[in-house]
């Protein structure tokens, strides 16, 4: 006698987790489900080739710079094309930005004219741990386009982090797990290789209060201001602080996904080297701002939430502390008090 019992399973798959999500938009017409799934073929195509670079010509380098100066790896180049095809072709976005590229690609046939998203991506984050077999990631934000009778314009990919529709990233690590929000929560799906599909594996992550972990560079550590050396004091148990345990990778997914899911702060601050800052606005600090703070975290420059900031520029880099909020409004309070020392505790 047949019995649905048997044929009960517990998994979920990303597919049917968006599709089942796709009712909290009342706008949504589907468009949004088809584009994060696209963004899901194409990190598993990314995963694969990563899974298999030692095997194969695609380790190294490419002999070419990017926008920001850096040398790119074979793999930066190949995610980057597989993202943008993904995009492309899926038919719902109307533009990419991507961290790879000097200037945003609007997708100019009439097909695409009207389609209601934009989409801001770092194809491959922490590139420069690629060929040491260290963890990397992806990490993509998606806008509304502001105009829904064009294509992509410049000003679509300059809105603040509040306008974001949904983010995410994917970590490339011992098992590839993306993780996402369209602002109901953080949910995280782990990649099963036997089906080929992403699974549902961490449901409404909510990061710690605080945690036990701090990730700086602290090689940098003496070109930071005063505000950022007490603070790491502090998380070395100087000044009655907690002795916290340092823990750099110096690739922000990796970091920042320990930290999500243990508790901790990532910082990279303003240096005298780099007073900006170090991190891209659009293509880094936005989509993880939004994630960690749907998780019950923080994201700050120093002074005021990372998604408050108005973009002025595609590759725009600016300091960010994120991570536990006690952890990142106590790196605050220290900045707060190098400028006027009678706040110090």
């Amino acid at each position: 006698m047949f019995s649905p019992r048997l044929f009960k399973r517990d998994i979920v798959t990303l597919p049917e987790f968006i599709l089942d999500r796709q009712k909290d938009f009342p706008y949504a017409k589907g468009d949004l489900t088809t584009l994060l799934n696209d963004i899901g073929v194409a990190a598993k195509i990314v995963s694969r080739e990563v899974r298999k670079a030692g095997l194969v010509n695609i380790l190294g380098e490419m002999g070419t710079e990017n926008v920001q100066g850096e040398r790119q790896k074979k793999l930066d180049v190949f995610a980057d094309q597989q993202f943008i095809a993904a995009l492309r072709q899926g038919g719902v976005a109307c533009g990419v930005a991507s961290e790879e590229q000097d200037e945003f690609i609007a997708f100019e046939d009439q097909l695409y004219v009207g389609r209601p998203y934009v989409v801001a991506i770092d194809p491959l984050d922490g590139s420069s741990n690629i060929d040491v077999n260290v963890s990397i990631g992806t990490i993509f934000s998606i806008y509304r386009i502001t105009d829904s009778n064009r294509t992509a314009r410049l000003e679509d990919f300059l809105q603040p982090g509040r306008e974001l529709v949904a983010a995410g990233y994917v970590i490339y690590g011992s098992s590839t797990m993306l993780v996402f929000t369209t602002g109901r929560g953080v949910n995280g799906f782990t990649l099963d290789p036997s089906i080929g599909e992403f699974c549902l594996s961490h449901d409404n992550i909510r990061i710690p209060e605080t945690g036990p972990y701090y990730s700086i560079n602290e090689g940098n550590l003496r070109d930071c201001g005063q505000g950022i050396q007490d603070f790491i004091g502090w998380c070395k148990g100087e000044d009655g602080g907690t002795a916290l345990s340092g823990r750099y990778i110096g690739s922000l997914v990796a970091d920042f996904h320990r930290n999500l899911i243990k508790g901790g702060i990532y910082l990279y601050p303003a240096t005298t080297k780099a007073p900006l800052g170090k991190l891209r606005l659009l293509y880094e600090c936005n989509p993880l701002a939004f994630i960690v703070e749907q998780a019950g975290g923080m994201a700050s420059d120093g002074h005021r939430p990372i998604m408050d900031y108005q973009p002025r520029e595609l590759h725009q880099r600016v300091p960010l502390f994120i991570g536990s909020p006690r952890l990142v409004q106590k790196a605050m309070d220290c900045i707060l008090a190098e400028a006027d020392p009678t706040l110090k505790l």
